[in-house]
């Protein structure tokens, strides 16, 4: 199975929870993230198949990328250590801005916003079939480039992650991503971690419960 595969997968479980009346009948409650609504989440959810959507226009489009900028994709684990967000306090500039776009996205509400990631949705299929998984695309709320497998990774972890954090928001049991999808999310939730605790860390917490630090989280 392809990483495309996996972010449909991935994209379609994600559409699934929006459509969910229990996320519509708990939508202006506190969700289970600090300082973020039912609603909030849920827009933020939909966000991460908004933001495959506008790359796939791009690079579906000959004409769309011929006339834009030419750009150099930068590596899956640069896109971490650049992003702002990560480390950055809750209630700093950065993660204030996430939840106020979160907000925003979702303001019209819960059947508009599962409508509207149901269709982008629909369209996806489609344009990754045209798509080369080593395109570059540009991400514009971050300045840089990263292949279209490599966005397709990270938008397969936000989905993964704000999935189960809206499900356990509204009580329902989250149900299993497809191996095409966990695996990749796996590997890079791995690799993270590892980055940020070491090697000896992330092992000794899977295989050595004994000596298992504290905190392994990879972000």
């Amino acid at each position: 199975m392809s990483v495309k595969d996996g972010y449909l997968g991935a994209a379609e479980r994600a559409v699934e929870l929006l459509e969910a009346p229990e996320v519509a009948a708990a939508w202006e409650r506190p969700s289970a993230l600090e300082e973020m609504t039912v609603g909030g989440l849920a827009g933020h959810l939909a966000q991460q198949l908004f933001i495959v959507g506008s790359a796939l226009q791009v690079c579906a489009d000959p004409g769309l990328r011929e006339s834009g900028p030419a750009v150099v994709p930068i590596a899956l684990l640069d896109h971490y250590a650049r992003a702002a967000w990560i480390d950055a306090p809750l209630d700093g500039e950065v993660n204030a801005g996430i939840r106020a776009k979160s907000e925003e996205i979702a303001a019209e509400g819960a059947p508009a916003l599962a409508e509207l990631a149901r269709t982008v949705f629909a369209g996806q299929r489609a344009r990754l079939a045209e798509c080369s998984g080593d395109q570059a695309v540009l991400l514009p709320h971050t300045g840089w480039a990263l292949r279209l497998d490599d966005l397709l990774v990270t938008r397969m972890m936000e989905i993964a992650v704000h999935r189960d954090d809206l499900a356990v928001s509204v009580g329902l049991e989250v149900e299993e991503l497809p191996e095409a999808a966990f695996d990749p999310v796996l590997v890079l939730l791995a690799r993270l971690a590892a980055r940020r605790h070491g090697q000896a860390a992330l092992l000794r917490a899977l295989a050595r419960a004994e000596r298992a630090p504290g905190a392994i989280n990879a972000l």
